[in-house]
């Protein structure tokens, strides 16, 4: 008779309502470890983001601010000031930005959207929100313009009509420009959409207005009605004036623009094809491509600057985008790398009738920002401060560390300066508005990114900035295929066969370990001297699968096999490039055999100060099949190895003696008496997935998965063979994969000797936590000379799901890091090298206690030769008790979904288990007891881009990539959320507008200069009426809330803030006190100047002066 077990019904009910912890009979928290992480601690919130905006599509400049905005296709704002001072918002539609208006100096911006809705910003505030939005509910939006120094919005319709919008209330005007009254009999057909709206610079009453059709009006807005209108065959695509408001110019669509007299309608002044050629029998040009875009700037002291976009003549086929900037007899052909967006012209001025005196020209194209130089010879470009480049190369992978070591960016940064480019403008950044934050967050973060060209980047993201501090290429290691033709047949990738894969990284050794998506990887260590390396040292590891996975069962003796020379030589010599290909296998069919994917360079390869590689690994073909990618990676420096793991099985290198200590099936890591042990299977056996998980990508995995680039849309959708057991080959295929790594110091059973003991812990994809415990030999010399033994010790416990994260915390609750050496220079003296080996620069975690936090203080009698193992899986959470292997506590996480990332991480003086699940559920859990401390549904997986790159890190950091170009940073710490306003810089500066040009004494005499127009009384209820309620529904918006909260978080440095501005105030008022009363003085001499002239010649002829 089976023996009725109750601990398996408990655990039943435990995974049907997983809302509490399990925990065995007998053990209360209270007697062990108090925990001093409490759900209060926690607190989810968004905090910045990084990168370029994706699929940008408008753009807007505030002069006097220097602040840039930037839309994009899916309803974000962007919004950039000087170095460090950048914001991101979201309309909540989602629809696509068409167009952006500051108001210059008002600390507001309004923006056009593709759903016909205008929304009113306010930037006086660090999180900017929705002030006011205006639905139009019968006409589509084309084109908005909004004067300097108006509150009125002119508004174009696809139409044709002109709508006029007061900013301050979000009220439409009863003035209304109908299309049939501007354009009356001019024209037979409708005139088409809008496209161009500004009002002439020397006369606010004077509008004009641009009809694609290529129909112009000037517009009379107080006589309602045209003065005049000018035709052109071509269709209008953009309309700029010249500053004294007698001439403009039109780009159209050959090609050519044209520049008309405003009191000549008949014909243009002048027709410019800038890149048509010209016929030598005075015919028209050839047609080019459209113009889509001029402006037209003047200067004091010489000729004016023509810019513009596009016009390329039709046989430049294949040739790129190009910016044109024609200055007198020259022009400059700028070609970009990316299609041009829009551009904006800086000039020194915001004033339309004055002297633009332009200095740079802001591109925006569609996968960077462009600043162009007009001051200097040759339009240099600015030096980009903003982290624009993050995806320079497709983004492939993530690592972010808190808190890393305080000598660490410092060291990036100086041989990353080496890296800087030259040529660059000498001036300083234009756009430079806004203040930077207050905040008091002082410790250092590393992000590092891995990418599809191979190339790794390291940005300093500390105090919520994101900084470029060093690039590192991995491809150079290798040989480079020159044509498509040339191309290995080795490869298992179509493109891109460099991209990073895995990242494991040691920030206080520096040791740095990259895998790649062709099955290899990189050992690098950091150096500040320059080194020539004539042989790259490899290994090349042959990794077979389980015995029933093959067609011949006598292969299984091979799974050991490596190609690296004797491994008892203490520097052995890597295989020479030339003797691999000796290596395959001549069988008849030429099926390939020990060759591995890519070809190791055989020159000598100088390699600057910075990382440097070390050792390469490469995994070979097996019997005609392709080496299963890398699924995971974990590095040691105290150790001085390097572990890997696919869906084959696990492989250890010994990066110091350049040898393969172990290489085993999966299989081979049971013991026979393993409770868990597995038979092998073939995976031509079906299994069913687990957990109804099949619905992010159903089908089954063929070899065709192998031949995808890592940057296709396939990746994403046929997401990590590591992260979840239920949707990789690994389960489809039958096999149990290696899915997590980790290094440690565990304590061993008190029948073993007890202590602690190196060992490293094997993850599977079938939930099963293996062991291997490791002989170290004496540090120094002794360490080089005798080999390590690597011993598999069996399976220790089996969990749902397969495993995602191993960690460990001392008896205490305090987390244990893996014991790590201190950084050295590899390249020093032999002296220095030997001393640094000899043990002086380990640091254990069992020695002192170390680690960055704890759980928490003793509530009793704890054994200090005890300490915690927490396992945590796809399914479920786990703590064991060591040496003992008993359970202290078990959480059940998800039962209807699966987690894509799990971390024990640090945070305040408490360590706890992280967790994001594909349901878009971030979670928390307490350690050592699991408590729930955190649930939030943040964000639905819906691209699997942020569930390859989704990062958890010490001190409630966290981020993922949010599109192809854009980082998004989050915290779940309830501390960083309250101090967030404080960090987040200032959008807003008080900054006094620039005054008005002169007028001059003839021009105000005779009625010459700029000529005002009373737009209240022109716009207003009392002279236009009110609009029909059915053209548009005004929406309120939450800016006032949103402010209200803005400055209760950070109350106390507003204060500062405003006491500051307020003497600031004081100043500039007893300045301009000054000012009106040496202006009343110089008034009244000059009144009396003028009456004595009046009385001395009052009574003279006029032949007598």
């Amino acid at each position: 008779m089976k023996k009725f077990n109750i601990r398996k019904v408990l655990d039943g009910l435990t995974a049907v309502s997983s809302a509490t912890p399990t925990q065995p009979l007998g053990v209360r928290e209270n007697d062990l470890i108090h925990e001093t992480l409490q759900s209060e601690h926690f607190q989810l919130c968004k905090t910045v983001r990084h990168g370029f905006p994706f699929q940008p599509s408008a753009m807007a400049l505030d002069p006097v601010q220097k602040l840039l905005a930037i839309g994009t296709q899916s309803g974000a704002l962007r919004i950039f000031g000087r170095p460090g001072v950048e914001c991101h918002c979201q309309h909540e539609s989602g629809a696509a930005v068409i167009q952006l208006q500051f108001l210059i100096n008002e600390g507001a911006l309004v923006s056009a959207l593709a759903d016909d809705s205008v929304h009113l910003w306010n930037l006086r505030q660090k999180r900017p929100a929705v002030l006011h939005s205006l639905k139009f509910n019968r006409e589509r939006i084309t084109f908005c313009h909004l004067p300097f120094q108006s509150k009125w919005l002119y508004v174009g319709t696809e139409r044709g009509n002109i709508h006029i919008v007061n900013v301050e209330t979000f009220t439409l005007s009863g003035y209304t420009i109908m299309w049939n009254k501007a354009i009356e009999l001019s024209s037979k057909a409708h005139p088409g959409p809008v496209v161009h709206i500004s009002d002439n610079p020397m006369d606010e009453g004077k509008l004009i207005i641009g009809f694609e059709s290529g129909i112009v009006v000037l517009w009379d807005l107080k006589c309602k009605k045209a003065d005049y209108r000018y035709t052109y065959d071509e269709a209008i695509h953009s309309v700029s004036w010249h500053h004294e408001g007698k001439q403009f110019i039109c780009s159209h669509s050959d090609g050519s623009l044209t520049i008309w007299n405003i009191k000549n309608p008949t014909r243009p002044q002048q027709t410019i094809t800038p890149h048509g050629k010209q016929p030598k029998d005075g015919k028209k040009p050839e047609p080019c491509k459209p113009i889509l875009k001029v402006e037209y700037k003047t200067t004091r002291l010489g000729e004016p600057f023509i810019i513009l976009s596009g016009g390329l003549s039709y046989d430049t086929v294949g040739r790129r985008a190009c910016l044109t900037v024609m200055h007198g007899k020259s022009t400059a052909v700028l070609e970009m790398d990316y299609p041009i967006v829009d551009f904006l012209t800086l000039c020194e001025t915001p004033y339309a009738n004055d002297f633009q005196e332009p200095y740079a020209v802001v591109v925006l194209l569609e996968k960077d920002l462009v600043v162009i130089d007009l001051a200097q010879n040759g339009y240099p470009i600015f030096e980009n401060p903003y982290p624009l480049t993050l995806h320079e190369s497709p983004v492939t992978c993530c690592e972010y560390c808190a808190d890393c070591p305080v000598d660490l960016i410092p060291a990036l940064y100086s041989v990353g300066l080496r890296q800087k480019r030259q040529g660059y403008s000498k001036k300083e950044w234009p756009i430079s508005g806004g203040n930077w934050g207050q905040g008091t967050q002082s410790y250092p973060e590393i992000v590092i990114t891995g990418h599809a060209d191979g190339s790794l980047k390291f940005w300093d993201a500390s105090a919520i900035m994101l900084q470029v501090l060093y690039k590192l290429k991995t491809a150079k290691v290798f040989e480079r295929s020159r044509s498509k033709d040339d191309k290995p047949s080795t490869e298992i990738v179509d493109e891109d066969p460099f991209a990073i894969q895995q990242l494991a990284w040691c920030p206080e050794s520096r040791v740095l370990c990259v895998a790649g998506v062709s099955a290899h990887i990189l050992i690098y260590r950091f150096s500040r001297q320059e080194v020539i390396t004539e042989v790259i040292q490899l290994l090349e590891v042959r990794m077979q699968c389980e015995l029933n996975d093959l067609d011949s069962p006598e292969v299984g003796g091979d799974q050991t096999q490596v190609t690296h020379t004797s491994s008892s030589s203490p520097s052995p010599q890597a295989t020479a490039p030339q003797t691999r290909p000796s290596t395959s296998s001549n069988n008849s069919d030429h099926t390939r055999d020990n060759v591995p994917c890519l070809k190791v360079r055989s020159s000598s390869l100088k390699q600057s100060p910075g990382y440097q590689v070390e050792l390469v690994v490469q995994l070979v073909w097996v019997s005609g099949e392709p080496p299963q990618q890398i699924s995971s990676l974990a590095i040691n420096s105290a150790y001085g190895l390097v572990v890997f793991g696919n869906s084959t099985g696990v492989g250890v290198v010994d990066y110091l003696q350049k040898t393969v200590l172990l290489n085993l099936s999966t299989t081979e890591l049971y013991t026979t008496n393993d409770p868990y042990q597995r038979q092998p299977r073939s995976p031509r056996k079906s299994r069913q997935p687990s957990g109804g998980l099949c619905d992010i990508n159903e089908g089954t995995a063929t070899s065709d998965d192998r031949c995808k680039s890592p940057t296709s849309d396939h990746r994403d959708n046929s997401f990590s063979r590591s992260r979840s057991s239920s949707v990789t080959s690994i389960d489809r295929e039958g096999r149990e994969g290696i899915t997590a790594l980790c290094f440690c110091e565990t304590m061993a059973r008190r029948a073993e000797g007890g202590g602690p003991q190196s060992a490293m812990w094997v993850g599977t994809s079938l939930g099963t936590v293996l062991t291997i415990t490791l002989s170290l030999p004496p540090a120094g010399e002794q360490r080089l000379l005798q080999p390590i033994i690597a011993s598999p010790s069996g399976a220790l416990v089996r969990m749902k799901g397969g495993i995602l994260r191993m960690a460990f915390l001392d008896a205490a609750g305090v987390f244990q890091c893996p014991p790590y050496e201190q950084w050295y220079e590899p390249n020093a003296a032999e002296e220095e090298r030997t001393r640094r080996r000899r043990g002086g620069g380990l640091v254990s975690p069992c020695g002192g206690g170390g680690g960055g936090g704890g759980g928490g203080g003793s509530g009793g009698e704890v054994e200090r030769d005890s300490q915690f193992a927490v396992l945590c899986s796809e399914k479920q959470a786990k703590v064991l008790s060591l040496p003992s292997q008993t359970c202290v506590s078990k959480h059940n996480i998800t039962e209807t979904s699966f987690l894509l990332r799990a971390d024990v991480v640090v945070l305040n003086s408490g360590a706890c288990v992280t967790c994001f699940c594909a349901n878009g559920h971030i979670m928390t859990l307490s350690l050592p007891y699991l408590r729930p401390l955190l649930d939030v549904n943040y964000l639905p997986l819906t691209d699997m881009r942020i569930a390859r790159t989704f990062c958890f890190s010490n001190l409630g950091q966290a981020l993922y990539l949010s599109s192809p170009t854009e980082i998004q940073r989050l915290t779940y710490s309830q501390e960083v959320c309250e101090n967030l306003q404080e960090m987040l810089g200032e959008l807003f500066t008080p900054v006094e507008t620039p005054e008005a040009p002169n007028r001059g004494f003839f021009k105000g005499l005779f009625g010459g200069g700029a000529q005002s127009l009373d737009r209240e009384e022109l716009f207003g209820e009392t002279g236009a009426g009110k609009a029909p309620r059915s053209m548009a529904q005004h929406i309120p918006g939450p800016g006032g809330i949103e402010g209200m909260k803005g400055a209760a978080s950070g109350i106390v440095g507003d204060l500062a803030r405003t006491r500051m501005a307020l003497d600031e105030r004081g100043q500039k008022l007893s300045e301009v006190e000054e000012k009106t009363a040496a202006m009343m003085a110089s008034a009244d001499s000059f009144s009396k100047h003028a009456h004595e002239m009046m009385l001395k010649c009052k009574d003279k002829k006029w032949y007598q002066f």
